[in-house]
């Protein structure tokens, strides 16, 4: 067969192939109804909030999507989650009878809880306080649900309510705890009534820098990158070097992105100095950190 002719055909191939590659990796993103709407959501036996509730970053795949409403079934699926964003909706049966007409109504709870935490940026190896208060209640019910350990959700130990209806509860993990998003759901000793918390826990990981090029001269794009591990959501980047660039100049922050990556591109400046510079990056709130050099040097 001519060459001409294969060549091209093997590279369109090649081409397409690795379009299809990368388009396969793109997460899912999650837009959950019910009805009746309000019911708890779980995917993969971690809380999402109630619907209509919206899931971003999702690994394509099958995963269990769960529905959970006080007075209905519990709504169980083992789904396919594709790229991009797609929709999943759920017809929640009464428990008793086969319409909603014949459910008895749930009279309104006498109770009320609240809740709320006292770092919403945790640091792993910290401890955090739940408080909040309970009225008409004799005990409250703490279940907690984030990565890991948390997954299927960790009930801790219940709390008695003061004479104020005021109650609280300090959580000290210690360093077993991954990074991640956390719920906090509170009920009264009833579960008639609930509130609920989130907070973010960082830290245990590693963030990393590396430069495209580490000589330089003044009009050049530098562009900065690495890892962050620790949970972060973002990172700061702090530029050090001769004359008026000693005392440091920032320049982030940079958002981290769900492959837990950051990149940042730097033109230096006409009347930059020349000399040796350190680039500092650490993550928010500082619990890793690494630098990187570079030389600007004479035209």
């Amino acid at each position: 067969m001519n060459l001409k002719i294969v060549l091209p055909i093997l590279i369109t191939c090649v081409l397409l192939s690795g379009c299809l590659s990368e388009e396969s990796f793109v997460k899912g993103t999650l837009q959950i109804t019910s009805s009746p709407s309000g019911a708890e959501v779980y995917l993969d036996g971690q809380f999402q909030g109630s619907t209509p509730s919206t899931v971003a970053d999702v690994a394509p795949g099958n995963h269990t999507l769960e529905y959970r409403y006080p007075g209905y079934k519990t709504w169980t699926s083992v789904i396919t989650v594709p790229s991009g964003t797609s929709n999943f909706f759920a017809a929640l049966e009464p428990l008793q009878g086969s319409g909603a007409q014949n459910v008895t109504p749930t009279p309104p709870p006498s109770s009320t809880v609240t809740v709320r935490v006292s770092n919403i940026l945790m640091i792993i190896g910290e401890s955090n306080v739940f408080s909040g208060t309970c009225t008409d209640c004799s005990k409250v019910l703490l279940t907690l649900y984030g990565p890991g350990y948390y997954a299927q959700g960790i009930s801790l130990e219940p709390q008695k309510p003061n004479s104020a209806s005021a109650w609280s509860y300090t959580w000290n993990p210690g360093y077993s705890i991954q990074s991640g998003r956390y719920t906090l759901v509170v009920e009264d000793g009833q579960k008639t009534t609930s509130d609920r918390a989130e907070f973010s826990v960082v830290g245990g990981g590693e963030v990393s820098i590396t430069s495209n090029s580490y000589a330089a001269v003044r009009g050049d794009t530098l562009r900065l990158s690495g890892q962050c591990t620790t949970g972060a959501q973002s990172v700061r980047l702090v530029l050090v070097g001769p004359e008026q660039f000693s005392s440091g100049i920032e320049l982030g922050p940079v958002s981290v992105t769900a492959e837990k990556t950051w990149s940042f591109r730097y033109t230096l400046d006409s009347a930059m100095p020349t000399g040796l510079y350190t680039v500092y990056v650490y993550d928010i709130p500082k619990t890793g950190s690494s630098s990187t050099q570079f030389t600007v040097r004479p035209i």
